[in-house]
């Protein structure tokens, strides 16, 4: 059974996306947290996408190793975002590219498919896709990254829950600026 991971930039207070700024709230992250993100990313066999992170990742990562100044992470960043197998969740859009296969229908059921096979860790990205996913019971594993920044509203990196999920603590690390990454496995 493969491993299905939640993780993302988070401010202080919560929210992956602030309102009105989406995710440009956390600005350029450090060479040692750009670094590590692409570690992670390139340890993943698959990325599970909602449709507005899947529109922020696409309108940039398809060429972002062809902008000036691009540093090597960067480059190797996007030549793996391109690489890496997609699955992208929408009802609302009707065309994908870049390794991406689109699913239209009932999410948590293709992703119990999906985790049900062998292979590399799968990644979930978006708010709205993993609260599904973690209200089924699907999240094994929990990346966050806090950043010193308080926004006061926006999509939270928590959406509703029905019950408790409670976790173990796996690691702590922090980066330049305050930047810390908590991360943590779900009990069984």
């Amino acid at each position: 059974m493969r491993k299905l991971i939640f993780g993302m930039n988070v401010t202080l207070d919560g929210y992956i996306a602030a309102t009105g700024v989406g995710i440009g709230w956390s600005g350029p992250p450090s060479d040692e947290l750009f670094q590590w993100w692409l570690d992670q990313e390139q340890a993943s066999g698959l990325t599970l996408y909602g449709r507005k992170l899947w529109e922020a990742m696409s309108s940039h990562w398809p060429t972002g190793d062809q902008l000036p100044g691009a540093t090597p992470a960067q480059i190797e960043f996007a030549r793996n975002w391109r690489d890496t197998p997609k699955v992208v969740f929408s009802s609302t859009i009707d065309q994908v590219d870049w390794n991406t296969r689109l699913v239209a229908g009932d999410a948590v059921a293709e992703i119990t498919r999906l985790k049900a096979g062998d292979g590399a860790p799968m990644r979930i990205a978006g708010a709205t896709l993993a609260g599904a996913a973690i209200r089924a019971g699907l999240v094994d594993d929990y990346e966050i990254v806090t950043h010193p920044v308080l926004v006061g509203g926006g999509t939270p990196f928590f959406t509703g829950l029905d019950s408790w999920v409670n976790l173990n603590l796996v690691e702590t690390r922090t980066f330049p600026g305050g930047v810390v990454l908590t991360r943590y496995e779900t009990k069984r």
